[in-house]
């Protein structure tokens, strides 16, 4: 096992930047961003990755506190296919900002190989790199398997001993891994350590957190029924570790903003229609704003939309700050995580700077800062 590592100290900011990501001193929680780099119609890959690390550059900016990809594979709509590879070029094209996963998925991987991907970017960047872990596969069942090279995979019983094995691999874990007593680490000699979160849609990953003492994220935008109880697992079940002495629980809500309603419903409906798409089998990239607009529902995909497990926040920025403000109340939430899906980047741009000068000046209250 490697030598403990000393605390991460948060990094400086540009000057530039507001006050979002900053609890302490404005009694604000902090605002952070999921992206998944999607692929619109018309659009390519590398276009894809390209606006997200635009975004990445904007989000520092405006002071989001923490900017995370996701892992999705074999989906034509996410380019966000490969975390570890992305971070480090977000990390690269940004100066202060935290980026991370969100998540990586932790079965389909050798802890390992994750342990080490991830020691490497803290060594490029101290102190800016968050480990989002989660025990989903991100894809089908087939691809799933190949990644795997096993149609069995690893299922929910072997997560607690594959997560023991990564920290400790980090070197910031107690000794329960497999892999500590072959004295192995990710990194012959670091300074720091990336600050591992776990991420869930479940009581399940809430629990875990809660007893490893680790940071949590809650996947409000697609499990809102398990949110509020699942924050209660997560606190209820919290043990101090060395890392973090209290809970901390971030909430990640899909969320659109325009200037009108009228216009944050215009740039939502390529994301409902896709999604509509995926649910019935047909995954698809994000439909252009035209398609979506001229497209006549049916009874059958308005009803998947209506009955879906989450709804995204839509409006103009008031409206947003006000359903936002009371999702934080009513999680306790001490960090909201927003993921906006559009066809081009324009639109998130703009969505997330509405954002971002609402927050600024509406006062959210909440916890603690993490990080």
């Amino acid at each position: 096992m490697s030598q403990p590592q000393p605390a991460v100290q948060p990094p400086t900011r540009p000057a530039d930047a507001t006050d979002l990501a900053d609890a302490s001193s404005t009694g604000r929680i902090p605002i952070s961003v999921l992206e998944l780099a999607p692929v619109g119609e018309g659009h390519t890959s590398a276009e894809a990755l390209n606006a997200a690390a635009t975004l990445a550059q904007r989000a520092e900016e405006l002071g989001y506190r923490r900017f995370w990809v996701a892992e999705h594979h074999n989906m034509p709509g996410v380019a966000s296919t490969s975390p570890g590879v992305f971070i480090g070029h977000l990390a690269a094209r940004t100066r202060s900002i935290r980026v991370g996963s969100g998540g990586v998925m932790l079965p389909n991987h050798p802890p390992l190989v994750v342990a080490e991907q991830f020691a490497m970017l803290e060594a490029l960047s101290p102190g800016r790199i968050d480990l989002g872990i989660g025990r989903a596969p991100g894809t089908d069942p087939a691809t799933a398997a190949a990644l795997r090279r096993t149609k069995e995979g690893l299922g929910a019983e072997d997560f607690p001993q594959e997560l023991a094995d990564l920290l400790d691999l980090l070197g910031i874990g107690e000794g329960g891994g497999r892999l500590a007593l072959r004295r192995m680490s990710a990194t012959p000699v670091a300074t720091s350590a990336p600050d591992v979160w776990l991420l869930g849609s479940s009581g399940y990953s809430a629990q875990v957190a809660g007893m490893l003492g680790l940071p949590f994220a809650f996947a409000h935008h697609f499990s809102a029924a398990n949110t509020l109880p699942a924050m209660e697992l997560y606190r209820s079940t919290f043990r101090p570790s060395a890392r973090l002495a209290e809970p901390y629980a971030m909430v990640t809500q899909s969320a659109y903003v325009a200037d009108t309603a009228e216009e944050a419903e215009a740039i939502a409906r390529p994301a409902r229609l896709a999604q509509v798409s995926l649910y019935t089998g047909r995954p698809r990239r994000t439909p252009t704003p035209e398609e979506a607009a001229a497209h006549e529902w049916t009874d059958a995909e308005l009803r998947i939309i209506e009955q879906g497990p989450s709804r995204p926040t839509i409006g103009d920025p008031k409206s947003v700050l006000a359903e936002l403000s009371d999702l934080v109340a009513a999680t306790g939430a001490n960090e909201l995580m927003v993921t906006t899906m559009t066809h081009g980047l324009p639109e998130r741009l703009r969505s997330f700077e509405l954002l971002a000068q609402a927050w600024t000046g509406g006062g959210v209250k909440g916890g603690s800062r993490a990080g």
